[in-house]
């Protein structure tokens, strides 16, 4: 059991799965293994330890053995201090655990991103502003994708961004001066303020238009990555227009 054993591993449960009557697959997200598909022997049954602990959203210690694809957990333990999400928030922390599953590659570790995460998480149990660690947790994730966002250098000129203009952002470049109204290539998002692009370079989302525009921004950007792959949080929102 000793062979590639690894223990004391922060992380958090995805997504869980049956695999057999008496067993869980459960894709978890730890800080320096990245995401990790782990067997959970005997957790389906009722009177398993682990039965309980495998929440979602909750800050665990984990150990887990073996060379395959798929690990054996060994020991799961529930750090505390996380309030249980729901409602709005709890949909949202299933936004956050839809792009993690649909985005990151098994086993590439990302410790900025983990703390991106558990930033995330930790706004969303205390009910206090959410929008800028959503925010931050999207850029975190693209930029640790090799997708980072240029957000204060106009890509044309390669002069600082202006906050009394108006710009275009073409996907995969970043933002150029908007000259007119034909600015409506597939790969471009119109319509974003200079000062919106400066916010989110510094992570200040008290704007309320900053909030709006980064919003639409990020949303056709992860939707560009996503490959046209549809979420399904985000189509439980779409009316609410919260992501």
């Amino acid at each position: 059991m000793g062979k590639n054993r690894v223990d004391g591993q922060a992380a958090y449960v995805l997504h869980l799965h049956p695999y057999s009557e008496t067993s869980l697959v459960v894709d978890v997200f730890s800080r320096d293994h990245g995401r990790i598909p782990l067997l959970a022997r005997g957790a389906r049954r009722p009177r398993s330890a682990m039965r309980g602990l495998l929440m979602s959203f909750q800050p665990l210690e984990l150990g887990w053995f073996g060379g395959g694809e798929v690990k054996t957990l060994a020991h799961a333990e529930w750090l505390g201090g996380m309030p249980l999400l729901g409602g709005r928030c709890l949909l949202l922390g299933y936004y956050l655990n839809e792009l993690l599953l649909k985005l990151l590659p098994r086993e590439d570790a990302h410790a900025a991103l983990f703390d991106a995460y558990a930033a995330a998480l930790g706004a969303l149990a205390a009910g206090s502003d959410d929008a800028p660690e959503l925010r931050r947790f999207e850029k975190t994730l693209l930029k640790e994708l090799g997708y980072g966002l240029t957000l204060d250098v106009e890509m044309e000129t390669g002069l600082p961004v202006v906050a009394e203009r108006e710009y275009t952002y073409l996907i995969e470049r970043g933002p150029v001066r908007k000259v007119g109204a034909g600015d409506t290539a597939p790969d471009a998002v119109p319509g974003l303020r200079g000062k919106t692009l400066l916010d989110m370079a510094a992570d200040d989302y008290a704007d309320p238009r900053t909030r709006i525009e980064s919003r639409q921004l990020m949303r056709q950007l992860i939707a560009h990555h996503m490959g046209g792959k549809p979420l399904q949080s985000r189509r439980v929102f779409i009316e609410l227009q919260e992501l």
